[in-house]
């Protein structure tokens, strides 16, 4: 679900911080692939595995490049250092 895609988004419909997220990237450019765990077959089964990476809480949480980047704290992080963007121009979400 992660590998074949630049920047994919783990989310819940009811999740604020998960919107915010997903306008975050939509700012910067960038079209994320975003499963809503709540509107999918078994969403509940992703969660749980999202759950054993580390992810807590589960949603929002980001993959770039194939690689975990976390939830909206890490996200933001990387934002606020200016490490964001960087990280999205490598992983050919971003072309400028």
């Amino acid at each position: 679900m992660v590998s074949n895609n630049p920047v994919v988004i783990f989310s819940k419909t009811s999740c604020c911080i998960s919107h915010t997220i997903r306008s975050l990237f939509s700012d910067f450019g960038v079209n994320p692939t975003v499963y809503e765990l709540d509107g999918i077959d078994r969403g509940w089964e992703i969660e749980h595995a999202l759950s054993a990476l580390g992810c807590n809480p589960t949603v929002p949480t980001v993959f770039i490049g194939g690689e975990l980047v976390g939830g909206a704290n890490e996200v933001m992080s990387l934002h606020l250092r200016g490490d964001l963007r960087p990280m999205l121009t490598n992983a050919g979400a971003l072309w400028l």
